[in-house]
Order: structure tokens, then C-alpha cells, then sequence
């Protein structure tokens, strides 16, 4: 997945592959699919860019993936054409895997400097950084955790949230967890042992007796990614169609999703991959668009809109 000169864009395409009542998938490459005038229209409409970069590993994946400094260039050469898109309370929100260095069992700080050199492109705010925890991940790096036994399994990625303003849009009231049972017995009895803390916090009498409808969640979210059978597995066993190897956990953008937007609002996935985010917005009434180059993904990804493809348009 080099990185493309002015030159180059100009010269090839980005053509629509599908669309439902709400969203519409495009072929092409992100680079050239932002700079086409099929997404012309959406600059500056776009509530949430959501999405899942190829990450910079040592062994190149079928899907593309830059490696070294290559990727900071690559990676940061988008900040600008995500703000483009973006409403001035809009968000960026980045899922990055770690990164070793080649041959040791040593973490590279490659991830990190792509993050720092992109926000330092699209002239951003870094709001908050979220963990995604994946308790079914396999152990990885093998050679240090299977064979050598010297670390431990590598199972979490980074999420970046961030934005052109330190107050976007935002309302965690749409992704509140239920209560746990203590907190249950809590509200229902109103005791609490109330008074000072060694942290020298000073809890109130009835600090904790509203009823929020829910928890706030913390920064630290737990998605396995361990489905057997869905739509999108069915669809593309059924048609022969080969499988995205690093699709996310639907809940991780349906989070954000919920966290950053409103019905109605756009969301978009420069790097979709079999769609994931598309199918979340789609099903959360968001208005979404999708980008993707590789030709059997795409293909794929049609096996989550089974029911919705040919609608009305958007």
C-alpha cells in the first residue's frame, strides 16, 4: 500500500460497489476515493471517520501494510483528508495495534510516532486514548511467547480518539453499562458508607443514589472476536469468497458509534475492510460511507447487507 502521488490519484478511480437506504460502499483506494467527486459532496459533513489502518508489522499481510518510516509518511498523509471531511465538532477515532522490532523481543515505538506525526498533520486534539482488550486473541509474538517463553501474549490495541476541537460532539449516555448487582443493592437500600477517603476525596450522603440508568464505562473495552457463524461468514462460505483475516469486533465502532454521533450522522471508514463499521452504522440509523480497494473484500462485505442492498439510496 504505497503511498501516491498527486500524479497517480488523478489517474485512477473510485467507483461505487453498493449501497443501502443509508450507506454507500466504494472501491477504491482511500487516497483516491477522497480526492474523487463521487465523495465530494460530504466534505465537511462527516460526523465520526472511524476506522481500522492496516498496522505497520514486520511480516506484510494480504491487505497491505506499510512498514518502518514508510508508514509514518503514509499514515500521517491523511490526517489533512480526514479533516476535510470532517464537521468542526466531528471525530477521528484510529485503531492501532502494537509493533516489534524485526528479529528481537523488543516493542517499537513505530505506532506511537505515526499517532504523534498524524496529529501533528491534521493540526489535532488528542480527547482520549481507549484500550481494546481481546481476551480469545491468540499469544503473539510466537517466537517470544510460544516458543522462547521470554513475554507475555500481546492481547490489546490502541484507540486513538481525537478531533480538530477538544470538545466534539460527544454524550457517553449512549454507551452506559448496566449496573452491576452492588450497585443495584445500593440504590435500593440508599446506604452508603459516606465521609472521607485516604485518596481525600469526601463522598457525600447521596452521591451515589441517582439512578443514571447505567454505568460510564471506563477506557478499557473487552471485545472477543470469536464469532463462527454470521451473516458475513455465511454469505462468503456460501459464495466462495475469501475472508478478511483481521476483521474487528463489531461492538468496538457500534461503541463509538454510540458515544460520538447521532441517527442520522455520517460516519465514515476510509480502510473498511469486509465493512464492519458500515453494517454498525447501518444498523444504528447512522448514514455511512466506506471505502475499500481490495476487490474480494468488497465482494464479501455485501454478505452483511444482505437484506438492505438495492435500496432507496441515501
Amino acid at each position: 500500500m504505497e503511498t501516491l502521488t498527486a500524479a497517480q490519484i488523478s489517474s485512477e478511480s473510485a467507483t461505487e460497489a453498493y449501497r443501502t437506504s443509508r450507506g454507500i460502499m466504494v472501491q477504491g483506494k482511500a487516497e483516491v476515493a477522497l480526492a474523487s467527486p463521487l465523495l465530494k459532496r460530504y466534505r465537511g459533513e462527516v460526523q465520526l471517520i472511524f476506522t481500522s489502518p492496516p498496522f505497520p508489522l514486520n511480516r506484510k499481510k494480504q491487505y497491505g501494510n506499510q512498514q518502518g518510516e514508510a508508514y509514518i509518511e503514509w499514515l500521517s498523509s491523511f490526517a489533512p483528508r480526514f479533516r476535510d471531511f470532517l464537521k468542526e465538532d466531528g471525530s477521528i477515532v484510529l485503531e492501532m495495534g502494537n509493533a516489534w522490532e524485526p528479529g528481537k523481543p523488543a516493542m517499537s515505538t513505530l505506532a506511537l510516532r505515526a499517532l504523534l506525526a498524524f496529529l501533528d498533520a491534521g493540526k489535532l486534539t488528542l480527547c482520549q486514548q481507549f484500550i481494546c482488550y481481546n481476551p480469545a486473541r491468540l499469544p503473539t509474538p510466537a517466537q517470544w511467547v510460544n516458543v522462547e517463553r521470554i513475554r507475555v501474549k500481546d492481547a490489546f490495541t490502541h484507540v486513538w480518539w481525537m478531533s480538530p476541537t477538544a470538545r466534539p460532539k460527544a454524550d457517553n449516555r449512549g454507551v452506559l453499562q448496566g449496573y452491576s448487582s452492588s450497585m443495584l443493592k445500593l440504590l435500593a437500600s440508599k446506604k452508603y458508607n459516606a465521609g472521607a477517603r485516604p485518596s481525600e476525596h469526601h463522598i457525600g450522603d447521596t452521591s451515589f443514589f441517582t439512578d443514571n440508568k447505567g454505568a460510564i464505562p471506563p477506557n478499557v473495552l473487552t471485545y472477543a472476536n470469536t464469532a463462527a457463524s454470521d451473516d458475513y461468514l455465511k454469505y462468503c462460505r456460501k459464495h466462495n469468497l475469501q475472508l478478511h483475516p483481521a476483521r474487528m469486533p463489531a461492538k468496538l465502532p457500534e461503541f463509538f458509534i454510540k458515544f460520538l454521533t447521532e441517527p442520522r450522522d455520517h460516519v465514515l471508514d476510509p480502510f473498511a475492510g469486509s465493512n464492519t463499521t458500515g453494517s454498525a452504522a447501518d444498523r444504528l440509523k447512522r448514514r455511512w460511507l466506506s471505502i475499500e480497494p481490495n476487490a474480494a473484500y468488497v465482494e464479501g462485505s455485501k454478505g452483511r447487507f444482505a437484506s438492505l442492498i438495492g435500496g432507496n439510496g441515501m
